[in-house]
């Protein structure tokens, strides 16, 4: 091979890890306003209140047990016998609990940052019976048990009224604080004494006006849980252990309904999901688009956008004899490389797509006119434009399909490949020189 044209090849591969530089800094830029937004999303959760979980309601019964007779040896070491106490709590799941909230969602900005927040409309009914002698062992020696009705919530900042509980008939009022056993906050009702040989039960309903940041989770804590939910939110992400049994989702919002049975959850897990996050139904009041992840999945084809294009070039100078200054190389390879820096700086004050467009005309109409210069003529430049045209479409057509975005990659490494083995097959590489001097710089 000729000394020049392996000089050449050199060169342009030095380039290429040169215009690594400035993409990794640009990856770095959109790492670091990423940052920033989720600091933001955290300050307006810190200031407003944060993801909500809410956990029950369930009944905590606390009660003392006579425990059976013990055999001890007093100082004298005569053998007497004693009967001990122990105070336990129970926790008892409802046996049907029906939720149905309406929930609307808004956005507060710092800047140009935004978060999201959900003001969720609750109704929440259903009964909690309280089996004789409270499900234990009919042998235990209960001396007495007192009920709590408890409601779980991750952040009570966000309960935004005081509701009326109206249970077996009676109102009564939340007072904050609950059950130190259980992880997370609490709310709860104080019930007075049971009786703890006679079964007994407890039907309540309220209402309940919650407040959250991006995320909504519910504990199903009853042995038949029922819950429907409605929204004007029109991009909502369904997560946790439990997917939704019917859900609609147009461009008026969402609807969606959960029936979940004891068989199918861990009613301790369910207890603790304040602390785990486990054992839930979940909502993610997520964004359409995410500038930031959609902005760094973009950067990582930015290499192959640089390699693609100094692959044509190269074919350029070899079938068309006429070469390119490494200048010209690395100007361009930089105008590609500021694509990226502009799609970050545009979507932050654009929708993404139309960031995207304005962000892929001006570096197309860019590199095009500046080609125009270097190959002495408007027609190759157009067709390089119209190739820088194409590789942009399919980038996008990448960031709107993650799901393709392999098969889509891999096709167009494919075609490139392609192209280049059909274009070159009669090329004699032995033989091959650079271009007659004299030429573009050289």
């Amino acid at each position: 091979m000729d000394r020049k044209l392996f000089f050449k090849l050199a060169t342009i591969g030095l380039l290429i890890l040169l215009l690594m530089v400035p993409l990794s800094l640009i990856q770095g830029q959109i790492t670091q306003r990423s940052q920033r937004q989720a600091e933001v999303q955290n300050n307006i959760a810190q200031t407003a209140a944060g993801p909500q979980t809410l956990v029950g309601p369930v009944l905590a019964v606390r009660y003392r047990e006579l425990l059976p007779p013990e055999t001890a040896k007093d100082a004298s070491g005569r053998e007497t016998t004693v009967r001990k106490q122990a105070e336990r709590v129970l926790f008892l799941p409802a046996a049907r609990l029906d939720i149905k909230g309406q929930a609307t969602v808004e956005s507060r900005s710092r800047g140009i940052y935004k978060a999201r927040l959900f003001h969720l409309n609750l109704t929440l009914a259903g009964n909690i019976p309280v089996p004789a002698h409270l499900g234990l062992d009919p042998r235990a020696d209960i001396l007495e048990a007192h009920a709590d009705l408890l409601l779980g919530l991750s952040d009570l900042r966000g309960m935004d009224n005081d509701p009326d509980v109206l249970i077996n008939g009676a109102k009564y009022q939340f007072k904050a604080g609950g059950n130190p056993s259980l992880p997370g906050q609490q709310v709860s009702i104080p019930l007075g004494r049971l009786d703890p040989v006679s079964p007994s039960r407890f039907d309540f309903s309220f209402p309940l006006n919650l407040t959250g940041t991006e995320r909504l989770a519910i504990a199903p804590t009853a042995e038949a849980n029922t819950v429907t939910l409605a929204s004007d939110w029109r991009h909502p992400s369904f997560q946790g252990r439990f997917l939704p049994r019917t859900r609609k989702v147009s461009a008026s919002g969402f609807e969606a309904q959960w029936e979940i049975s004891h068989l199918a959850r861990n009613f301790d897990n369910a207890l603790k999901a304040n602390g785990s996050g486990g054992e839930v139904l979940e909502i993610a009041f997520m964004e359409p688009v995410n500038i930031y992840l959609q902005s760094e999945r973009a950067v990582k084809y930015g290499s192959l956008f640089i390699v693609l294009t100094f692959a044509a070039f190269f074919l350029g100078e070899i079938l068309r004899r006429r070469p390119m200054h490494f200048m010209q190389y690395l100007l361009v390879g930089l105008a590609l490389a500021i694509f990226f820096l502009l799609l970050i700086a545009l979507s932050e004050h654009l929708p993404f797509a139309w960031a995207y467009l304005a962000s892929a005309m001006g570096c197309i109409g860019l590199v095009t006119a500046y080609l125009s210069g270097v190959f002495g003529g408007a027609r190759p430049a157009l067709a390089f434009g119209a190739g820088f045209t194409g590789l942009y479409g399919v980038l996008y057509g990448v960031l709107q399909s993650e799901d393709n975005s392999l098969l889509m990659g891999s096709l167009l490494l494919f075609l490139a490949l392609g192209a280049i083995m059909l274009t070159t097959r009669r090329l004699d590489w032995y033989g091959l020189g650079l271009a007659r001097p004299g030429h573009c710089g050289e």
